[in-house]
């Protein structure tokens, strides 16, 4: 009896002990490094850098669900946005992938989601927090590199803090314009008040 104890304390101790490695971890790593690589050079400004990541014949959409079909259109999108002329100043992403790459066809393409955690700075330094979710098709090159195929990015449109923004302005705006009708229904009043006193 004491030597079947020893014997199953020996396996739990060494299965915990050594944990198995994840099926396919060489795979796993590179994507790994795949996404950290792109959160880097989205957050470093270094936009050149993003376009080895992606498949030749990529298709992306992005969060504003622009289209992006060339390696060469990725630079101009994110220049376009935040380059010196651009509508904002500044990006901190942060990509997380919801669990590993989901690999098929002998491990020649996978698919992979996550969250994503993105700072907007405005030109204003005005600071918006969002939150997205992606989903990646992943490929394995010729070259033998994974790269990206097709990636779509989207936000909840009913709660994020642009549309917030929008609503308080309207709302703002609404206020204004009551308060502009009364004063401009007093003034009227007013001045045809003084008018029929002149009159008489």
């Amino acid at each position: 009896m004491k030597k079947i104890i020893l014997m199953l304390f020996l396996v739990l101790a060494s299965t915990t002990a050594f944990p198995q490695e994840e099926a396919d971890h060489a795979i796993h790593e590179e994507l790994r490094a795949l996404l950290q690589g792109m959160q880097q050079a989205i957050n470093a400004k270094e936009y050149s850098d993003l376009e080895p990541y992606f498949h030749e014949n990529l298709r992306v959409t992005t969060i504003n669900q622009e289209v992006i079909s060339a390696r060469s259109e990725i630079t101009g999108y994110f220049e376009k946005w935040f380059g010196d002329d651009g509508y904002l100043a500044d990006l901190e992403i942060t990509l997380t992938a919801d669990d590993t790459t989901e690999l098929y066809g002998d491990n020649m393409f996978g698919i992979v989601r996550g969250t994503g955690d993105e700072k907007y700075i405005l030109s204003d330094s005005r600071a918006f927090d969002m939150s997205t979710r992606w989903t990646a098709t992943v490929i394995k090159d010729t070259d033998g590199q994974w790269r990206i195929l097709a990636l779509h990015i989207g936000t909840n449109f009913l709660d994020n803090p642009i549309l917030s923004m929008a609503e308080s302005s309207l709302k703002t705006f609404a206020a204004y314009g009551v308060l502009g009708g009364l004063l401009l229904g007093w003034l009227i009043a007013y001045l045809y008040m003084r008018r029929r006193k002149a009159q008489t």
